[in-house]
């Protein structure tokens, strides 16, 4: 059982289930993603704050996939002010006491939705959005509560790191890069190798499930073992020139080192394939509209529940 999912769900099946029900109900809307990303991207304001406007704009393109616009509008609205708190625990206390107001006030509306919802009958077979696809991936057992719990932690991680991970591809492009003019790399290429340089998800935790050995140190069962993507992707016996964001290394990814910026084994992010389309269309729609410049960019994280791009203004100049 990893600890993703906390004690919501009562078996590894039923996480695997709501995984997978997740990335299949994301990964058919793909297409309709591409076209409201593209949309929301060409309607940012010449200059953006950033971080908060990556998450804005993957929210805005995955509003329709997490909520159905048949949901309740208020529900939807509610949604957009959570979005707009952060999802991410804020270093500061203002930020983190806004969010800790949204979030009871979210899943209570969430779990009243739900028990419409059921009550209507449920979509396991035809889900209309995200939550469609957790209620139909829950056991009968689980409460409308939870599984509210569990919507709202999915939003989370599918808004979240998307949207942070767009901001680091932004922000080391173009501060790798000639301000204002277009970028040689591929979008993939960009959010890979920020993905590598930056990885939103720095730290990540596994209970060792029987006394084992680790370069001889001696663990017993159930203690937590952490493995940091961040140093794995910043090792120079397995990178070459790790230091440098360099996205043109993915020309050849079979040269490229331990890559994990969505775990590994057989806890890896069901969805970490879909999460890297979003992140590259959202990319590429920022790049191939307009031509970008950053200014106040700090490549130094703020680390909390992620590691998050400093506050830095992103300049869009369309073309023509």
């Amino acid at each position: 059982m990893p600890s993703f999912f906390g004690g919501l769900l009562p078996s590894r099946p039923a996480q695997v289930d709501l995984g997978r029900a997740v990335r299949d109900v994301v990964r058919t809307h793909i297409p309709a993603y591409r076209d409201a990303v593209t949309e929301a991207a060409a309607v940012l304001p010449d200059v953006s704050p950033w971080p908060q406007s990556a998450l804005t704009l993957v929210h805005r393109s995955t509003a329709d996939l997490l909520l159905h616009p048949d949901s309740s509008p208020a529900l939807r609205e509610l949604l957009v002010r959570f979005v707009q708190g952060g999802l991410i625990r804020s270093p500061h206390l203002r930020g983190r006491l806004r969010a800790e107001m949204l979030r009871p006030k979210l899943v209570a509306a969430v779990t009243e939705h739900i028990a419409e919802r059921r009550a209507a009958g449920g979509r396991a077979d035809a889900p209309r959005d995200v939550l469609d696809a957790v209620i139909g991936a829950c056991p009968e057992e689980v409460t409308d509560r939870t599984v509210a719990g569990l919507y709202v932690l999915l939003v989370v991680s599918i808004v979240g790191p998307t949207g942070y991970a767009v901001a680091w591809s932004v922000l080391l492009a173009c501060l790798h890069h000639r301000p204002g003019s277009s970028w040689p790399w591929p979008a993939d290429w960009i959010a890979r190798e920020a993905a590598r340089h930056r990885p939103v998800t720095w730290m990540v935790g596994r209970p060792v499930p029987h006394p084992a050995e680790y370069g001889g140190i001696s663990l017993q069962a159930g203690t937590t073992l952490s493995v940091s993507p961040y140093l794995l992707h910043h090792d120079k016996d397995r990178w070459s020139d790790p230091e440098r964001f360099r996205p043109e290394r993915w020309d050849e990814p079979k040269k490229c080192g331990p890559y994990l910026p969505f775990s590994a084994g057989p806890f890896t992010c069901s969805g970490a394939a879909v999460a890297q389309t979003l992140v590259t269309e959202a990319v590429a729609a920022l790049s191939s509209g307009g031509r970008l410049s950053v200014r106040g960019g700090d490549m130094r994280p703020v680390v909390t529940d992620g590691a998050v791009p400093r506050a830095f203004e992103l300049q869009r100049i369309p073309t023509r």
